[in-house]
């Protein structure tokens, strides 16, 4: 975006916290990635601050986290960290970055619960905007986000990790509140995320992406904006919007 290359999220590990299999394989292996500009982490889930994926990065990469994070890089990682607050914007390249809100919480060990934020980001470049949602729950951030930023080209929403619902609600999106969140934003492309990879609860691996397209196929907006399921290793191209 803006001549400039990000990693949201990235993870190459087989398995997650050692325990969680990625039956999801490799797309795209490090040696054949364009420069990174920087890493973008947006909280310190295992399946979402990978230790495999950065040791794959220069150190010379900087990472943007949330409020809190960049203390693990200093112990483990020693890459330049910029923290971001909810709604903090630093730049990249021209290229403005800024941190929005979830619902959701983090912990990496056992004493370290919420010691750390979490939330999205919003990329922007010239008039041209998309949001990354990290990990979230239903909340009514979405609709903020739309206002904060009138015009996204790209929502990626996490649809997958929701049963049992009464456990997971509070944190994880299931497969409808994923598409209703996506109207909320106003985003022109909705990009289904966190899903087909790792099992971390009761869903099979695809229930997500088919509840989705259900819910597309009966709920289609017919207003110009499209679902785009992608899958493992596929390149989308967004054009410019009119």
């Amino acid at each position: 975006m803006g001549g400039r290359h990000f990693l949201i999220d990235p993870l190459l590990s087989s398995r997650v916290a050692r325990v969680y299999p990625n039956f999801a394989p490799t797309p795209l292996a490090p040696r054949d990635w364009p420069r990174i500009d920087a890493v973008l982490v947006s909280h310190n889930h295992y399946d979402h601050l990978d230790r495999t994926a950065l040791r794959a990065l220069s150190s010379e990469v900087p990472a943007l986290v949330p409020s809190g994070l960049g203390s693990w890089f200093a112990r483990w990682d020693r890459r330049p960290v910029r923290e971001l607050s909810w709604w903090q914007t630093t730049q990249i390249g021209g290229v403005r970055v800024t941190l929005v809100p979830s619902r959701h919480w983090s912990r990496r060990g056992v004493f370290d619960v919420n010691r750390s934020h979490w939330g999205g980001f919003v990329l922007e470049s010239g008039e041209r905007a998309i949001y990354h949602a990290g990990d979230s729950g239903w909340f009514d951030g979405f609709a903020e986000i739309g206002r904060r930023f009138p015009g996204l080209e790209v929502a990626m929403l996490p649809i997958g990790a929701y049963e049992p619902g009464w456990f997971m609600e509070s944190n994880h999106l299931n497969p409808e509140q994923a598409c209703q969140a996506f109207l909320e934003t106003g985003a022109h492309i909705f990009v289904p995320m966190h899903w087909g990879s790792i099992r971390l609860t009761d869903e099979t691996l695809c229930e997500p992406i088919e509840r989705v397209e259900s819910w597309w196929r009966e709920n289609d907006p017919c207003d110009g904006r499209r679902l785009a399921r992608q899958s493992v290793g596929e390149t989308l191209v967004i054009e410019q919007q009119p």
